[in-house]
Parts: structure tokens; sequence; C-alpha cells
């Protein structure tokens, strides 16, 4: 018993224990994983900018191959739902669940609606003939490209590199509304938030906010410049 009493408090802190980043392990944990996420966008732009600019010949112009009004809107959504997480934060911090709940619920169904207009983009282009590989032979886009409308010798790339980067973040978007629902009908509906206690609301308001950040930067680079 000695023995396991001594192994015991060796496994606890010195006593006064030293000050740590005042962070719960959640918050703390998402930081971490958003840093690798950090990470990860940065090679895939990384990436896009060096073949793009480093290509030989050019590359398409803007709203040539893509819908740049539908994206703007769509782009438009997402900041909204960015803007209602920050309520819905804000309400269960003042300790109004219900508040918390409806803007939750807002968030839910603004990053579900981005989901659903960036599938019916990739439908309408797929149809139209542009996929990863380039332009489809037979196609509308690849009429364009033989009337030289659109430039051959950089179309692969320009497929590869438009649903690698866009098709991963509609993937985190997706992760994130999941994630979102999950809270919101094991959580928040049966009132287990409070104003002391929310710690799941901050967590994937994170997230979301970064994906967010990530599409700003993705809808600028890919279908403006």
């Amino acid at each position: 018993m000695t023995h396991a009493a001594a192994t015991v408090d060796q496994m606890l802190p010195p006593y006064p224990a030293e000050r740590g980043l005042d962070v719960y392990n959640k918050k703390l944990g998402m930081w971490v994983f958003l840093a690798s996420e950090v990470m990860f966008f940065a090679a895939l732009i990384g990436t896009y900018i060096i073949l793009r600019f480093g290509a030989t010949g050019e590359w398409a112009k803007p709203g040539v191959v893509l819908n740049i009004k539908i994206t703007a809107f769509n782009t438009f959504l997402l900041i909204c739902s960015s803007v209602s997480m920050v309520k819905a934060y804000a309400a269960i911090q003042d300790g109004d669940p219900k508040k918390m709940r409806f803007w939750l619920l807002m968030t839910i169904l603004g990053g579900a609606a981005f989901v659903g207009i960036q599938v019916y983009e990739y439908i309408h282009l797929i149809e139209h003939g542009f996929v990863p590989s380039g332009g489809r032979e037979g196609s509308e886009l690849a009429e364009k490209v033989a009337k030289g409308e659109l430039p051959a010798a950089t179309m692969g790339l320009y497929g590869s590199t438009f649903f690698t980067m866009t098709g991963f973040h509609g993937f985190h978007v997706t992760c994130g509304v999941i994630s979102m629902a999950y809270l919101y009908f094991t959580k928040a509906l049966p009132g287990k938030y409070s104003k002391q206690d929310y710690g799941g609301i901050e967590t994937v308001g994170l997230y979301w906010h970064f994906v967010d950040l990530v599409w700003i930067i993705l809808f600028t680079i890919v279908y403006l410049i």
C-alpha cells in the first residue's frame, strides 16, 4: 500500500502546480488540430500557385468554365453561417439557450445549403464536360478548347487542381455540418449547455470559422484570379 501511494504521488504535479495555458483540453485539442489543417491547406494552395504560374501555357480565364455568380452567392451564404455561429456562441455565453439553439440551427442549415450548392455546381460542370482530367471528349467544354476559347495545354491541370481543392474543402464543410448537427440533437436540444458549460459550441465554432476563412481564400484564387 505504501509503495502504491508513493507511485500515485509521483504522478501528481508538485505543489504549487505551475500555471498552464488557461485553456481547457478540448479547446487546446482543436487548436492543435487546426494547426495541422493550416499546414494541409497551405500545402494545397501553395502547390496550386506553383503549378498554375509555372505551367507552360495560359490558364482558363475567370468565368469561362466556372459559374462565378452562383459561387459568390454560396460564399456569402457560408459567411452568413459564420456570423450565425458567432451569435450562437454569444447567446450561450449570455445564458440564453433558446437563442443559441436557433442560431446553431441557422448555422447548420447554412452549411448544408453550401454543400448542396457545391454538389449542384459539380453536377453542372460534369454535364458540360469539366472533369478532373480536364475537358471530356465530345463535350461542350471540349468544343470550346477546339475553338481556342480555352487553353488545351493546361485544362488537365486546371481540372485536377480545382476538384482537389474544392473537394477537400467541401469534405471539411460536410464534417462541420455533421458535427454541429450532432451537438444540436445531443446537447443543445436536451438543454445540456449552459452559461457555465458551452465547450462544444466554442470548439466547433473555431473549426467553422477556419473552414470559412479557407473558402474565402480558395474562392479568390480559383474563381476570381
